[in-house]
């Protein structure tokens, strides 16, 4: 019983990351697009209309969150290779 709760404890641990990481970036992503697409409409005469300034910044935020992500998932994933090449020890590694 004991090694039944410590596998179900490990998996809603795995999914969530899954889906963090695998569905959550996506999708953040896909709202950042959405709001940069509402930050500046076209009118009718296809010229630009007024900037919803609210929606840009929606836009960006989303975006530099996803950014952030792939960056630190980059660092936390070269952190070895960080370490032995540039003697920087990232992740409180020793």
């Amino acid at each position: 019983m004991h090694t039944l709760i410590t596998n179900l404890n490990a998996l809603w641990q795995v999914t969530l990351a899954g889906l963090i990481l695998g569905a959550g970036l996506p999708m953040i992503f896909a709202v950042g697009v959405r709001f940069w697409s509402i930050a500046a409409p076209v009118t009718e005469a296809g010229r630009a209309g007024q900037r919803a300034y609210p929606a840009l910044l929606v836009a960006l935020l989303c975006f530099g969150l996803v950014l952030a992500a792939i960056v630190v998932g980059i660092l936390y994933t070269a952190k070895a290779f960080i370490a032995a090449k540039l003697g920087i020890h990232l992740f409180g590694e020793s």
